[in-house]
């Protein structure tokens, strides 16, 4: 196919781990939209045929259950999304992120070696730390980092010694309609809708935000183009923009005269911050991300007016 991708797409058969989430279930809705065969994995309970998937009530906490869902699933394609998601630094986190990001990964990693899965898409992190940098940007910020940077390095292992089929996409901020109302911009939004002026801290943390679209797109070829096993690269716009920037066009898209509480809220311990390698990606993957900063929030602006009934 001119795209890249593999034309008997109606004929695959793909695993999407954390399904029911903000990325899962946009990739998910994708996938169906193309025909494919889609099995998600659900932490509660739904019944199969919502949303066109094939659903499994289970977690990966369980290595013979991971490779009995292998068994019954028979996937070819596994995009593994699943997982704690929150970058704090605070111990109570250290454990759920272990458990969800680093050894359900190997779980689902050594469940394959046993399996006929053609290829496994994991999900890493544009903040882990990156080999020849400055010694101490070595040190992950996070547990969410920690995690996410052992499971990249697990996965790499994993096809080294094994030959399992994985590819290892590291993922930039990705935002868009549907994601948690506690997350920076539908906070922001939200609050700026109901007239009150968002609490945040001082705004100046730097990342490589992408649109939601875009990144399914990047996904999407992640998981289908062929020949990419053993590759590690990034999905993101290649640009870096503060949090105080987002901010500041949010406002402006919204016309509205409130300020934020600038510091009202302690800052992040100092994170690995850098922005997309989007030039290897495009040569890799053919694929770029297309929708601007103001595009994007525009459309998010526009579908939480809508599901906060501010239409």
């Amino acid at each position: 196919m001119a795209n890249g991708m593999r034309p008997d797409l109606s004929e695959q058969r793909i695993l999407v781990t954390g399904a029911g989430g903000f990325l899962g279930s946009h990739l998910s809705r994708r996938l169906v939209s193309l025909g494919m065969s889609v099995h998600g994995t659900t932490r509660s309970a739904r019944a199969s045929g919502t949303d066109g998937l094939e659903w499994w009530h289970t977690t990966l906490h369980n290595p013979a259950e991971v490779k009995k869902l292998l068994r019954r699933v028979m996937p070819d394609v596994i995009v593994h999304l699943s997982g704690h998601v929150t970058a704090g630094p605070t111990v109570d986190l250290v454990l759920p992120t272990f458990q969800s990001l680093l050894a359900d990964t190997v779980n689902l990693l050594t469940g394959v070696v046993e399996s006929d899965c053609g290829r496994v898409v994991l999900v890493g992190s544009l903040t882990e730390p990156q080999v020849g940098g400055a010694p101490d940007r070595l040190i992950p910020g996070s547990p969410y980092v920690a995690a996410k940077w052992a499971a990249t390095a697990y996965g790499q292992m994993f096809h080294a010694l094994y030959d399992t089929p994985v590819v290892i996409a590291r993922l930039s901020m990705t935002y868009g309609p549907g994601q948690d109302q506690q997350k920076l911009i539908p906070y922001v939004v939200r609050s700026l809708l109901r007239g009150e002026s968002p609490r945040l801290s001082d705004g100046r943390l730097l990342a490589d935000w992408t649109y939601i679209d875009d990144m399914v797109d990047g996904l999407l070829r992640s998981a289908l183009i062929p020949n990419l096993e053993g590759e590690t690269f990034d999905l993101g716009s290649g640009v870096l923009t503060s949090v105080r920037e987002v901010v500041r066009q949010i406002i402006q898209l919204l016309d509205t005269p409130l300020e934020p509480e600038w510091g009202a809220l302690p800052d992040r311990p100092d994170e690995y911050v850098r922005a997309a390698n989007a030039a290897r990606t495009e040569e890799l993957l053919h694929w770029k991300a297309g929708t601007s900063l103001k595009s994007g929030l525009e459309k998010t602006i526009e579908a939480l007016r809508k599901s906060y009934g501010y239409a």
